[in-house]
Order: structure tokens, then C-alpha cells, then sequence
């Protein structure tokens, strides 16, 4: 019944290190399985960017030669100089309903911390704000998006057991769509742009879409640089994003802003729904997975909310109204009346704010927490 605790060195203990998640919520109906593929690929120095700024490791436990969790440490030199204390991050902490598994894990990712010189930790986070951020510990029975975690309920009491404070929440929201883009909207909207001669533009193709994305990066950048647990991303790790997310994209749910002198600023990314077509897929592409999520992006039922970003000197000009009124156009026209959102920091409130004009519930929480050493 013995407890060990191997550390991941090759690519075969990557895809158990992978692969453990699919067995643990095997039969779950609200976890939503991400492709493997892209699993592995963050885990490899010579495939994930984050790596030129990052140190981590992996490890494995197991008990009586059964997988029964796993967990990553990362230090990442840009986020530390960015809060200017030497805060280690835990993340893809994953681990069965038992007190001696997680202890383990947590002491053997806080001892490699340690000893490169952190004073303390924090997460889950990932290598980045668009890699795995939080635990679930509010709305387990519902649905996540594709770019949300699922976690069970007794993750919370394991971090409280081994003395991890609360850092920050990220509140999920669920909106129920107008069945017609309401006209107040529509009129502010316009106002807005005849103000500040602004104009919007809306995709049908990825090769229209195809001058933007460096671009809507760059905006991204600028717009999430300040926020909890984010940093500027280098060159080389957008491109990496881009190559990673933008062929999924349905181009109709792309609209972007551009100014007087046709600069880009402001977006909004909105995904149909690939929650139950990655369900169906269970990780992986072939044979059938990539019919599954083909035929989410083309007949959508519901979607989600994936990023908005806005120029940092124009984040209180209203632009926000115009990218949504757009947004509802084009899924009032394709009969959806659901959106769901990715996880918004809890002291985002102008964001969290444009949210009451709409029926909405905020039905899940998620958690990042904090220990000093």
C-alpha cells in the first residue's frame, strides 16, 4: 500500500502523466477530456515556447503500481519579475480522494521549489493565463467550456488540509441570450462608434480573419498584462497560441473594433460550444474526433465566451458594447440561447459588470491558492 513518487523523465512517463485524468474521471458526465496530443505537447521543452522562460518538472504517484495522481512546479522567471517576489507555481494537480497521495505530491513539487530559491507558492496556475489556471470549487454539476477544469469536490479540503490560503477566485457565468439583439443595445452600440469614428468588423472566412491575429494578440497583451497571474507574452509564445487556437476558430464568432486610423482595438473571441463533441472524442482527433468537433463548429447550439480584450487607454469607452451587439447578431442568427463564460477574476468588476444586462446565473468558482514556505 506503499506511497511512491517517480518523477517524469521521458516521453512514455508523459503520456501516463497524461493520460491519468481520463481514468480518474472516467464516466464523470461534466468533465470535459482536452486532446492528449495537445496535453503532451505542453509538457515538452522542444514543443512548448514557455519553456524558454520556464523551469518545471512532473511527477507521478503511484500505489501498489496504480496511477493515483500526478503534479507539476513551474517557475516562471517573467511572472516572478513581473510580481517581484519569488512565487513558485503547482499545476495539472490531479489526485484520488486520499490524505496521504495529495500530502506527497505537494511536498515533493514545494521541496524542487524550494530549493530553486522560491519563497513560497501559488496556483494551480499553468505556464501562462491560457494554460490550466485553478481548482473547481463551485458548480461541479455543470458543464465546463473547453477552456475551463473540472476538478471533484474534495480537491478543496486537500489544500485547506495542507495549509493553502485562498489567492484569488475566477467567477464562470452562464447567459441566457436575448431571442432578438435588444435595440437599447443596438443604439448604444452605434452611438459609441459614431463618437469616437470607430468601426466593426465581422469574419465569414479564416483568410479574412488572417491579417488580425498577430494583432489581436498585441491588444491581448496590453489588456491582461496587469491582471492577477498574467504577463506579457514573448513573440515566440504567441505564435505558438496562434498556431494552437486560431485553426478551431469559427470566423463568425471573431469581431473585432478598429479606430480612426484603422488600428485594431478591441476584440471578442466566442467558440461554439466543443464541450460535448470533445466528450465524444475522449482525447483524441482519430478516428472520429475530429468529425465530432467539425460538426460543433458548424452547428452550434451554444457558445462560449473565450477572450475579450480592449485597448488599455479605451477600456472605459463603452467598446466592450459594440463587440457583444455584433456577437449577438450572429448568434441570434444561428438560434443560440446559451453563452457560457471562461473564468473572470473576482475583483474584474467593469467586466463582471456587463453581465447584469443579461439573464444570467454565476454558477461556478474556481480557486487559486496561495502557501509560504
Amino acid at each position: 500500500m506503499a506511497i511512491q513518487i517517480v518523477e517524469v523523465l521521458n516521453q512514455s512517463h508523459r503520456k501516463i502523466f497524461v493520460d491519468f485524468p481520463y481514468k480518474l474521471y472516467k464516466g464523470n458526465e461534466f468533465w470535459v477530456p482536452p486532446l492528449k496530443s495537445g496535453e503532451l505537447e505542453l509538457l515538452m521543452e522542444d514543443k512548448n515556447p514557455a519553456f524558454d522562460f520556464c523551469k518545471a518538472k512532473f511527477w507521478i504517484a503511484y500505489q501498489d503500481s496504480k496511477v493515483v495522481g500526478r503534479i507539476g512546479a513551474i517557475v516562471n522567471t517573467l511572472a516572478i519579475e513581473k510580481q517581484g517576489e519569488k512565487i513558485g507555481r503547482i499545476t495539472r494537480v490531479e489526485f484520488v480522494d486520499q490524505f496521504e497521495v495529495s500530502e506527497m505530491l505537494f511536498s515533493v513539487a514545494e521541496k524542487w521549489l524550494k530549493t530553486e530559491g522560491m519563497i513560497g507558492v501559488s496556483g494551480p496556475l499553468g505556464f501562462s493565463n491560457l494554460d490550466h489556471s485553478g481548482v473547481l470549487i463551485e458548480g461541479q454539476e455543470w458543464l465546463p467550456s473547453m477552456a475551463s477544469d473540472y476538478h471533484f469536490a474534495y480537491y478543496q479540503k486537500h489544500f485547506t488540509r495542507l495549509a493553502y490560503e485562498k489567492e484569488m477566485d475566477w467567477l464562470e457565468f452562464r447567459i441566457s441570450l436575448p431571442e432578438t439583439p435588444p435595440e437599447k443595445a443596438k443604439r448604444v452600440a452605434q452611438l459609441i462608434k459614431r463618437k469616437y469614428g470607430l468601426q466593426s468588423v465581422s469574419f465569414t472566412t479564416k483568410k479574412e480573419l488572417e491579417p488580425y491575429k498577430e494583432k489581436i494578440f498585441k491588444v491581448f497583451n496590453d489588456a491582461f498584462a496587469d491582471l492577477f497571474g498574467t504577463f506579457k507574452l514573448p513573440e515566440n509564445l504567441i505564435r505558438f497560441y496562434i498556431g494552437k487556437y486560431f485553426p478551431i476558430l469559427n470566423p463568425r464568432y471573431v469581431k473585432i473594433v478598429l479606430d480612426k486610423e484603422n488600428q485594431l482595438v478591441g476584440f471578442i473571441i466566442a467558440l461554439p460550444s466543443l464541450s460535448k463533441a470533445l466528450q465524444k472524442a475522449k482525447g483524441k482527433l482519430f478516428p472520429f474526433g475530429w468529425w465530432y468537433l467539425r460538426k460543433a463548429l458548424k452547428h452550434p447550439t451554444e457558445m462560449d465566451l473565450m477572450l475579450t480584450g480592449v485597448d488599455y487607454e479605451c477600456q472605459k469607452l463603452g467598446y466592450v458594447s459594440i463587440l457583444m451587439s455584433e456577437l449577438l447578431e450572429t448568434s441570434n442568427s444561428d438560434g443560440l440561447r446559451f453563452a457560457e463564460t471562461t473564468g473572470m477574476l473576482e475583483n474584474n468588476h467593469v467586466a463582471i459588470q456587463l453581465w447584469k444586462s443579461f439573464d444570467h446565473i454565476q454558477h461556478k468558482r474556481k480557486r487559486c491558492y496561495r502557501k509560504m514556505f
